[in-house]
């Protein structure tokens, strides 16, 4: 803070104390910024295109054991990623003796199918076999988009 004094006519000099806030405003900008890059960051994880689906069931109230796979072949649990091999021990690990949580599969649409499923084989050749493969709400995926628009196929000839 800085004092500076004002004269007047007569010469006569006066403390001014008055607090500058303009360098208060920009550390508030800057953190105010900070913290806007930062925040998207903090759910941070594997993003994956979950499949549609338009019935889906009500699951089991324990806590799930989520896996995610993603489009490149990439599997995490609890934001650290396995390999293939490794996973079986990570989620034996997270469920300790009891195996009766379920296992929930968020792959992405993208994803290999017999890739899913050959993670989906592993699991239960070790008996994890309470599996369930989430999906997302229905209505926005590409394949509900192409059967309203795709026409029937035209009959064949004799």
């Amino acid at each position: 803070m800085q004092r500076s004094s004002v004269g007047n006519a007569n010469g006569v000099y006066r403390a001014q104390a008055e607090i500058n806030v303009t360098p208060l405003v920009d550390v508030m900008l800057v953190l105010l910024i900070i913290f806007m890059v930062t925040a998207p960051m903090l759910a941070a994880g594997l993003h994956v295109n979950l499949p549609q689906a338009k019935v889906a069931q009500k699951l089991d109230p324990k806590p799930p054991v989520v896996l995610t796979y993603g489009k490149d072949g990439k599997i995490e649990l609890d934001g650290q990623s396995y390999r293939l091999e490794q996973i079986v021990e990570a989620v034996e690990a997270k469920l300790g003796d009891d195996r009766t949580p379920p296992i929930h599969l968020r792959a992405d649409r993208d994803a290999a199918y017999g890739d899913v499923i050959g993670l989906m084989d592993v699991l239960a050749a070790q008996g994890l076999t309470r599996l369930a493969i989430l999906t997302g709400p229905a209505g926005k995926s590409k394949a509900a988009k192409i059967d309203k628009a795709a026409p029937g196929a035209p009959a064949p000839r004799p």
